[in-house]
């Protein structure tokens, strides 16, 4: 496995030299991977903030009314209105089943880590899991948001996009 060593302020790439040395790096990658499945595990379900999981019927109507308020100030029709709220149902629907699925993974992963013998490859296989289903759910976001897109007038995504702009900068 190549390593980086620094050497004054130039990082060249080596390979191991010796038995420890091997070892060591080993470990590193041990180390890491759990530490990388652990985060990755955990930190899914503490995206959406302490509420989420309490009840996000709370959360959906947080979010319908941030929702009906961006809709007011790009002046949609109730066309427009009716057609995008339903892609937010539909999101949203998603979005609570992906939680409700993590919930379930992060236990799995919890026992497998307080076990005396952990089963790595379930372990990866959990963690490669999780990772496709947000991949899956971003490109269903990515979809809802062509499909908002394709709602809006060149007007209201000229507008959508300054406003936009304004709330996350350059």
């Amino acid at each position: 496995m190549p390593t980086v060593a620094a050497r004054g302020g130039d990082f060249t790439w080596s390979r191991p030299r010796s038995t420890q040395e091997k070892a060591m790096m080993k470990r590193f990658a041990v180390v890491g991977s759990a530490m990388l499945a652990v985060a990755l595990l955990s930190g899914f379900a503490l995206r959406g903030g302490p509420r989420w999981g309490k009840d996000p019927e709370r959360v959906k109507q947080l979010v319908t009314w941030k929702l009906d308020d961006k809709l007011d100030t790009l002046d949609a029709t109730e066309s427009q209105r009716q057609s995008i709220h339903a892609v937010k149902d539909r999101l949203f629907s998603d979005g609570v089943q992906l939680m409700q699925e993590h919930r379930a993974v992060r236990e799995e992963a919890f026992q497998q880590l307080a076990s005396d013998t952990p089963d790595r490859q379930k372990l990866h296989a959990l963690v490669d899991a999780r990772i496709e289903a947000m991949r899956a759910f971003a490109h269903q976001a990515t979809d809802a948001a062509l499909e908002v897109h394709g709602t809006l007038t060149p007007q209201q995504r000229k507008a959508l996009a300054e406003q936009f702009r304004e709330h996350v900068g350059p």
